[in-house]
């Protein structure tokens, strides 16, 4: 069980893919149609849950093409952004990628995670304040085609990040411009994560407290380690403590 105390915290931030919005496993599956597409011949195949896990969720599209390839023994030339998708650089596979979750999300739309949106409802209910974050330049397409954009008071996603220069997690920096948009301190904001790199940037952060969600149930003993407070299979085992609700005696 994870509490979420207002008492003590002013706002939670969600990462999106896994924790707002059903959409890692699309990411998975674009990844390994690319990256299986590219190994024939050179390599096994990805594995969609533990290359998955360990090289590519939670950090930016291009870092995941370079830290998986490098898992592998393979080095790409970086290509730029006016490459083919699908040529063999790293800007290349990384834009088959993004082309092909896309298409995914324009076909079957996007849902969300019902416990999630259970929360965010009680949080703002307490009058507490709510940002969400993504390392994807998707992320605001992805969270109005979930229907959730009205739930939350700030989003800082992969177009923030290259605009203003931000790096990408284990670095806290999405966090800490979410909580500097908020007008907090990190230590009156919350973060919830699903990916290890994203658990390490609320530690690294000084956030007030790091919820991490385990959908799997395989990562708990490694979010704790990375700095996780809590950890939970679902956000319908967190409860929200302090403040009377808006409209409740």
């Amino acid at each position: 069980m994870a509490t979420f105390d207002l008492t003590s915290l002013r706002a939670v931030v969600f990462d999106t893919d896994g924790v707002v919005t059903d959409t890692a496993r699309v990411h998975a599956a674009a990844w390994k149609h690319v990256f299986d597409a590219f190994l024939r011949g050179r390599s096994e195949p990805f594995d969609i849950r533990a290359d998955y896990l360990a090289h590519v969720d939670g950090r930016p599209r291009l870092d995941g093409v370079r830290t998986f390839l490098a898992s592998r023994g393979i080095s790409l030339p970086e290509g730029g952004p006016g490459d083919e998708p699908g040529a063999p650089t790293v800007h290349g596979l990384g834009l088959a990628k993004d082309a092909l979750f896309m298409e995914q999300i324009h076909q079957h739309g996007v849902a969300a995670f019902p416990a999630t949106v259970a929360l965010l409802h009680e949080l703002r209910h307490r009058g507490c304040r709510t940002g969400v974050v993504s390392a994807s330049r998707h992320c605001r397409a992805v969270v109005s085609s979930a229907g959730l954009l009205h739930l939350f008071d700030v989003l800082v996603d992969g177009n923030d990040a290259a605009r203003l220069g931000l790096p990408g997690k284990p670095d806290p920096a999405l966090f800490l411009e979410a909580a500097r948009r908020l007008e907090l301190p990190p230590g009156e904001v919350a973060i919830v994560e699903d990916a290890l790199p994203g658990v390490e940037a609320g530690r690294r952060g000084g956030f007030g407290q790091v919820v991490a969600v385990d959908r799997s149930g395989t990562q708990a003993a490694a979010m704790l380690a990375a700095g996780a407070g809590a950890v939970v299979t679902d956000l319908a085992d967190a409860d929200v403590t302090g403040r009377v609700p808006v409209g409740r005696r």
